[in-house]
């Protein structure tokens, strides 16, 4: 088992940037493959990024690359999303999530095992 606690959301404008912070706790985070997903009001979760078990390898959904960076320190027990160049549509609640799973990078919710309990990004034109 894995707790997650995400923090950094805010209330920005358009342009600026904010960072994410994941901070994990429990058994073998290195052993977990971790991503962000997002939830606007009234609409299904969807994939933001994914990270593998040591950060050699990233993917990112169309609408955030070359925007966002995300990264871990196994170190720290600590996921990141680096958000650049924010915009109105990226406002959504911001999930954290581990997966178990022994692909390298894992895009749907349903590969997620454990999550975070999310923190408010709002993004102003």
């Amino acid at each position: 088992q894995v707790q997650l606690v995400e923090s950094g959301g805010g209330l920005v404008q358009a342009g600026d940037s904010l960072r994410l912070s994941c901070v994990a706790s429990g058994r073998t985070f290195r052993s977990y493959g971790v991503g962000w997903f997002r939830q606007a009001p009234g609409k299904e979760r969807e994939f933001v990024a994914a990270i593998d078990r040591i950060g050699g390898s990233t993917f990112y959904v169309d609408s955030v690359k070359g925007r966002f960076t995300i990264s871990r320190d196994n170190a720290k027990n600590t996921l990141y999303l680096q958000m650049n160049s924010l915009k109105p549509e990226d406002t959504a609640v911001y999930y954290c999530a581990a997966s178990a799973s022994r692909a390298s990078l894992v895009v749907s919710t349903s590969g997620y095992n454990y999550w975070g309990q999310g923190t408010q990004v709002t993004v102003s034109s």
